[in-house]
């Protein structure tokens, strides 16, 4: 199986949740379609959605939670 590296589309600061209450958006082993909402990038107090371009099955995030990136870092990996 093949590996599809999500890549952040603006530099920021990456979150893996809706808010610090919530569960992360998806875990290992989690189901992906096409459009589903995978992180968030804050920049400048806006909140871009880093979302699945394929499905397949979530492996994980490769940023951690809170971590700072630029656009274009691998955010995750989903298996196609």
């Amino acid at each position: 199986m093949a590996k599809k590296q999500i890549e952040a589309p603006v530099p920021g600061v990456l979150f893996h949740k809706p808010d610090p209450e919530s569960a992360a958006f998806k875990k290992s082993g989690d189901q992906v379609a096409v459009g589903d909402t995978l992180a968030l990038v804050e920049l400048m107090k806006s909140f871009m959605p880093v979302q699945a371009e394929v499905a397949g099955t979530f492996k994980g995030y490769l940023i951690d939670d809170g971590e700072n990136l630029e656009a274009g870092d691998t955010v995750c990996e989903i298996e196609v």
